[in-house]
């Protein structure tokens, strides 16, 4: 590299930017009004390579001339809304291209493919383009489904690309997701070109766009709910959504403050849904350590009262009763429900904070 080779001099300078946007995070960390604790700031350095890592998955190598899916949430990749009962895929999409999707269902009681639209940039996607969950689908006896995406009709299942599509999200929901077979997902460009496109112009625009992906990404962390150990009224998923939200879910949020020897009774019921699940997350929104202890509880796991309705126990220690969520030995922390297709939007639930000692199964 030289003076005189202005093309990968701006190369140079997007790699730079790119590590200098890393090195914002831990500012930010270090920085936070209040101080973060201990586990939190742990966790805020752990954020940081998984944010980098999906960055680097879906602009720097992602390829929509010939696209594939690949693993964006897990046990080790936390960010954006994890939970224990989900696995997500992402890829991303050229809107002039038509792709043909396969998969299998697996053990899963949810499943849905979502494609984003919005600036081609790296910016996160503010308006959801179409969904095509399993009710849209046609399984053979194995579980086999196939559909197409593109921007013009197809026969079969179709999902429309319009001309800002810029990515495609899957969800799949096992409610045993440790023992559950999950939904395998591939994706096919169809007519790809025979060589990979590749120039410095083009990895400049990638890298920046990872750069401002990453930017957007903790630009409203660390979050805090107020007040503490209330959660909100639930709400259905616009179609103008703001992320990389679900347009078939309703969720609701909370927080919860707590000492070691209280617990906050969370009590409410559920509308018929195909899926739901509470959620423990830190400030960074993901969740605590889900391979030691149970952060998250879904709606199969829930032992549930006479006239159906729930009643969920968040402490520190484990009461004995039968739907205890952990706290993992945080003192605060957020809360977040999901209702995936609801026959209506959810009640909102009603929370109280008891000594840990009162709480009875």
């Amino acid at each position: 590299m030289t003076e005189t080779d202005p093309q990968h001099a701006e190369l140079s300078e997007a790699f730079g930017e790119l590590l200098d946007e890393v090195r914002h995070i831990e500012d930010k960390l270090l920085h936070a009004d209040p101080p973060l604790a201990e586990a939190d700031l742990l966790d805020g350095y752990r954020l940081t390579f998984s944010l980098l890592r999906v960055a680097v998955d879906a602009y720097v190598w992602g390829d929509k001339d010939n696209p594939r899916f690949v693993d964006v949430i897990g046990p080790y990749l936390k960010w954006g809304g994890d939970n224990s009962d989900a696995f997500y895929q992402l890829a991303p999409i050229d809107p002039r291209r038509t792709y043909r999707v396969r998969g299998n269902r697996g053990d899963a009681v949810y499943l849905s493919i979502t494609v984003y639209g919005g600036p081609d940039d790296g910016s996160y996607s503010n308006r959801i383009v179409g969904t095509i969950n399993d009710r849209d689908l046609e399984f053979d006896e194995d579980g086999g489904f196939e559909f197409t995406m593109s921007p013009s009709p197809q026969p079969g299942t179709w999902l429309e690309l319009t001309s800002d599509a810029v990515m495609a999200l899957t969800r799949d929901y096992l409610t045993a997701p440790e023992s559950g077979r999950r939904t395998q997902w591939t994706i096919e460009s169809i007519d790809p070109p025979a060589r990979r496109h590749d120039d410095a112009e083009d990895l400049t625009r990638r890298m920046r766009a990872a750069r401002t992906w990453l930017h957007e990404q903790v630009s409203f962390l660390p979050t805090r709910i107020e007040p503490p150990n209330e959660i909100h009224e639930p709400f259905p998923v616009p179609q103008n959504a703001y992320g990389w939200s679900a347009a078939d879910a309703a969720y609701a949020m909370g927080a919860y403050e707590l000492r070691h020897d209280q617990a906050l009774i969370v009590e409410g019921t559920s509308p018929d849904c195909v899926f739901w699940n509470l959620c423990l997350w830190n400030p960074f929104l993901h969740t605590y350590d889900y391979t030691y202890e149970r952060v998250t509880l879904n709606g199969a796991q829930v032992s549930y009262e006479p006239d159906g309705s729930w009643r969920i126990v968040i402490a520190d220690r484990d009461p004995g009763h039968p739907n205890w969520v952990s706290t993992a030995g945080r003192r605060t922390g957020l809360i977040w429900l999901r209702w995936f297709l609801p026959a209506q939007t959810p009640a909102r639930p009603r929370c109280r904070v008891v000594d840990l000692a009162e709480v009875s199964r």
